[in-house]
């Protein structure tokens, strides 16, 4: 944990009482401040009594004695309208800022020259997070990894010289975290999402541009106009380094990737080469691979040394994650693939594909994937969608009806044993919500792991 010591002796609202707040609160308490601790949910305010936080009813409460509000990343800042917590702090003349402005306060105050990698982007952040993560700690380094990734930052260790903080931001996180400035920042990309939270793509954009504007190190990405935006105008601003990165091979980038090879426009550093990092498939791959390269690199790292740890890079759970193989036959989970955009990026990947598609359906179905069909051997349809998703593949891709997860892994499985082709692929990547069959796309996943464990192993 990082004791919140710069708030020590100040009363501090904390509203949002999920995994990040009660992190914050612990923090908070550990370093010396008095916390009062509010949500509107139930569940979650029983939650904080019972490990002991004292509950402050906040629409009640004085808001003259409150240094600040660490509000949850989950509520409404700005939009659709601001919450009724950020209304009455700003009414009061209080502070709002969220749980990576308290790190980032506690990081200038210990040592500010402590190395910060934050991460952002509106696609590819996690596995990007998680890759420079993991070439740092194969390089030697004392790393700590968090953020939106999973683990709150407030639960990391504190920040020292000696420790790289690798550090996942999203949007609602850095619109709460005006002092956030990191060693190495990256923002992969952006394409709308959130608006609902952002009013519009423009206010988005500006608050993801926030948390490379300040970096020491601004690694931004070139592949959509706004990034390149965002590129163009801190680069032109004083003393700030711009590193242009891109999945393919942009003229405006230093660093690029051509074919499955990343290559920087300096020649003193070697092309590194992807073929052997197996969990790095895909050209969405590619483009989180030459980020984690240019911040690694800008972290002091060597060629030698990240291509290595590429190829041992194991991927994240439920992101075409490879979990079991039988000669040919490779299984890979996608169950993260909730939607036909975040499905392109499997079906782009792999040929030969048994496809096990399907749950509780979203707008637009998979026909947005019809190109991609040629790639597909078969599909197995699974839940809700399956009437629909039978009615887009009539005639274009073989299909089985299988209902359920279960029977379509084990007609996936068949038919793939029996396959000629040189890599047969049975494939989950749902392009649908799990709501009808699953608690939640991890549920999903485990339970297509489990299974293809079982299949190969005979064990549960």
């Amino acid at each position: 944990m990082t004791p919140v010591e710069t708030l020590r002796g100040e009363t501090v609202a904390v509203f949002g009482l999920g995994g990040s707040g009660l992190s914050t609160l612990a923090a908070l308490v550990g370093g010396g401040a008095t916390v009062a601790a509010w949500d509107d949910g139930d569940k979650a305010r029983a939650r904080a009594a019972a490990a002991g936080f004292p509950l402050v009813d906040l629409a009640s409460a004085d808001w003259s004695r409150f240094k600040a509000l660490v509000l949850a990343p989950g509520v409404p800042l700005t939009h659709p309208e601001p919450h009724w917590t950020v209304k009455r702090a700003h009414a009061a003349g209080v502070a709002v800022i969220g749980d990576i402005e308290l790190f980032a306060r506690e990081r200038a105050a210990r040592a500010p020259n402590a190395p910060l990698v934050a991460i952002t982007g509106t696609n590819g952040k996690s596995t990007t997070t998680a890759l420079i993560a993991h070439v740092l700690r194969e390089a030697g380094r004392d790393v700590a990894l968090g953020g939106n990734i999973g683990v709150p930052a407030l639960d990391l260790p504190p920040p020292a010289d000696h420790r790289v903080h690798v550090i996942e931001c999203s949007s609602y996180q850095i619109d709460l975290a005006p002092s956030l400035k990191p060693t190495v920042g990256l923002l992969i990309n952006i394409t709308p999402d959130h608006l609902d939270r952002h009013g519009d793509l423009t206010h988005y954009a500006a608050v993801k541009e926030r948390l490379v504007a300040k970096a020491d190190i601004a690694l931004v990405g070139v592949d959509d106009e706004p990034s390149r935006a965002v590129a163009a105008r801190i680069a032109s601003g004083p003393g700030r380094r711009v590193v242009a990165v891109s999945g393919g091979e942009s003229p405006l980038a230093e660093v690029f990737v051509d074919g499955r090879r990343i290559v920087s426009c300096d020649s003193a550093e070697p092309p590194i080469d992807l073929e052997a990092a197996r969990a790095l498939r895909g050209a969405h791959n590619g483009q989180n691979a030459a980020f984690a390269c240019a911040a690694a690199r800008a972290l002091g790292v060597a060629s030698q040394d990240i291509a290595r740890a590429f190829a041992t890079f194991p991927g994240l759970a439920h992101r075409m994650e490879e979990v079991g193989r039988r000669g040919r036959v490779l299984f890979v989970n996608d169950s993260k693939a909730t939607n036909a955009d975040a499905a392109e990026k499997a079906l782009l990947s792999f040929r030969d594909i048994h496809w096990i598609v399907g749950g509780k359906p979203k707008a637009g179905g998979i026909e947005p994937l019809r190109p991609l069909f040629g790639r597909v051997a078969k599909a197995y349809l699974i839940g809700d969608a399956t009437e629909d998703f039978a009615a887009t593949l009539e005639g274009a891709v073989p299909f089985e009806r299988c209902n359920t997860l279960s029977r379509a892994l084990e007609a996936a499985a068949r038919d793939a044993f029996r396959s000629r082709a040189q890599e047969p692929v049975v494939l989950l990547s749902p392009a649908c919500a799990s709501f009808d069959q699953f608690a939640n796309f991890e549920a999903r996943g485990d339970a297509f792991r489990a299974e293809v464990h079982y299949l190969l192993n005979g064990e549960p």
